[in-house]
């Protein structure tokens, strides 16, 4: 890709990581900060799996966010390992790292994340997510006095990501802390993932947030068709699961689970690609694929 030229004595361009332990609202602040959902949430842990730029340019500055994955401890299959691996890589290469956690307790996970950053040669900013929950701005001040005893944070930023608090503060900060040089994606992009990645994100994040605790994380889709036909999009996906039992509470009674499914789904990708869509919607057993390394780079997660 070239780069768009810009005039190197007033841009700032370059890459800052949000990371994290699973579930602590990486996703979440990084589509408020796009003004755009790109990133898949739930209250599920590890909803995220795959690296994702998430691209905010203003009048003077490109900021290239990279979503990743939580990075968590106590499992190991060949998905774990390779999520840890994928947030691990992308430490090693940014030029800011975000350090989120949630801003009421510090967990083993945490710490964790910490010793992930804590060779690595830019600047950290640690954000204390979710602080809207705390009745009295104040009682956060010994926890921050706490937290600067752990490592020498460039800053330590309260923020709330769900009511979209202390952002403004943040990307101002982030802007100043980036390199000057040339825009590395043309101004109106917003991220470097297609149209397909993103509509097998979007039904998988449906299929997270009705099924619960019913269906464990591992479950995947493919994107098998995605065309525009006289006007419509027509996007086929296959949904994998691991056991024949999960593809029957997929499905629900005469249908139901994957109509509601899919209905939720197609209303999100009607608004993200301005288009009317044809979404069709495939349940396919693959027993042990969450665990197998030949499966997962098939469905595109090693080696990206």
């Amino acid at each position: 890709m070239t780069p768009t030229k810009q005039n190197l004595t007033k841009n700032r361009c370059g890459l800052v990581a949000i990371v994290g332990r699973p579930n602590v609202g990486k996703s979440t602040l990084l589509n408020h900060i796009l003004g755009q959902k790109i990133s898949i949430t739930s209250r599920k842990p590890q909803t995220t799996r795959h690296r994702l730029l998430g691209i905010k340019t203003t009048d003077n500055a490109q900021i290239i966010f990279v979503d990743t994955p939580g990075l968590h401890i106590g499992i190991d299959k060949a998905l774990n390992r390779y999520m840890n691996k994928t947030v691990n890589a992308v430490i090693k290469d940014v030029d800011l790292i975000l350090f989120m956690i949630d801003g009421n307790k510090w967990t083993a996970e945490d710490e964790n994340v910490l010793e992930s950053i804590r060779n690595s040669n830019v600047s950290v900013f640690l954000l204390l997510n979710k602080t809207d929950r705390l009745g009295d701005q104040a009682s956060l001040l010994p926890k921050i006095e706490e937290l600067k005893s752990l490592y020498e944070f460039d800053e330590m930023i309260p923020i709330s990501a769900l009511k979209n608090q202390g952002t403004e503060k943040l990307e101002q900060l982030i802007t100043k802390s980036l390199p000057l040089g040339s825009y590395l994606f043309p101004e109106d992009q917003i991220t470097d993932k297609n149209g397909r990645f993103l509509a097998a994100e979007f039904v998988r994040e449906k299929i997270t947030r009705q099924m619960g605790d019913e269906l464990p994380y591992e479950v995947n889709v493919e994107i098998e068709e995605f065309k525009n036909k006289d006007g419509v999009l027509h996007i086929s996906a296959l949904i994998l699961v691991e056991r024949e039992g999960q593809k029957k509470i997929l499905i629900g009674k005469n249908g139901s689970s994957l109509k509601l499914i899919g209905t939720e789904a197609r209303r999100e990708m009607e608004q993200l690609f301005d288009a009317k869509i044809m979404l069709n919607l495939w349940v396919k057993v693959k027993s042990g694929w969450s665990d197998d390394e030949r499966a997962l780079r098939s469905l595109g997660y090693i080696d990206q």
